[in-house]
């Protein structure tokens, strides 16, 4: 009987039981958007090679019989203005970089008023707890990883995770929560993260969140710009948020 092949002993000596997990969670979340129609936007600025080869795995499939997804590499000097337009609610935002990656990091704390889903792929030091919906994370510190093929390992499972669950259509659908408990609306409007697009005319400012733009009661913050970062509750901005990460 043969032994493991080289690729399985990389994935082993690599992948532990916790980011395993990752994955698979992932990969979940990943195989649900694409059902509901959306579009996987690949990210990494600093190893821009890593951003086509993720888009490539996806729109490409080296399986036969494995379907085409979508999915496009955004490249440039302001990555986060080319990410902004180019995003629908619904989405996904892959990034392959650094927990330090100025234009990631501001990627993601918006990307929750852009209505899209999030994933971070890296090495080294880890981002903060919360910065991203799913961190698949190699621990390692060596600064060479980016050049090996661990980063490559990592989305290629994610892609081939993704296409087993499309195998289990039951899968596929978002659960949705109960909710029996008679509520306030305005009581029940948590506070939401918003994007200023147009700011305040008259004390009202247009603004972009995940259900769409809206406009919103900016009298308690002013003066905002626009990109500023905004906590929206019953339609009245109660404060800027986390502007130091986001220039």
């Amino acid at each position: 009987m043969s032994g493991p092949t080289r690729e399985a002993t990389s994935a082993a000596a690599l992948i532990d039981d916790g980011l395993a997990a990752d994955l698979a969670a992932a990969s979940l979340m990943l195989a649900r958007r694409f059902a509901a129609g959306a579009t996987l936007w690949c990210l990494a600025p600093s190893w821009e090679p890593h951003a086509n080869h993720v888009a490539v795995e996806f729109v490409h499939p080296v399986v036969v019989g494995k379907k085409a997804l979508p999915a496009v590499a955004l490249t440039g000097p302001d990555l986060v203005s080319t990410v902004r337009v180019s995003v629908r609610p619904g989405d996904v935002v892959v990034a392959v970089a650094s927990a330090a990656d100025p234009a990631v990091r501001s990627v993601m704390r918006r990307s929750p008023a852009w209505g899209v889903s999030t994933l971070w792929i890296g090495s080294g030091p880890r981002p903060p707890a919360g910065s991203a919906d799913h961190v698949l994370w190699l621990d390692d510190p060596d600064p060479r990883l980016p050049a090996t093929g661990g980063f490559v390992l990592l989305y290629h499972l994610l892609w081939e995770l993704t296409h087993v669950c499309f195998e289990h259509p039951g899968l596929l659908s978002e659960p949705v929560p109960e909710c029996t408990d008679e509520v306030c609306v305005t009581c029940s409007d948590e506070g939401r993260l918003a994007e200023v697009i147009e700011p305040a005319i008259g004390g009202r400012s247009l603004v972009r969140t995940a259900e769409g733009e809206e406009t919103v009661d900016t009298m308690l913050v002013d003066p905002v710009e626009a990109a500023d970062l905004l906590l929206v509750h019953a339609g009245m901005a109660i404060s800027k948020v986390d502007e130091e990460l986001d220039r």
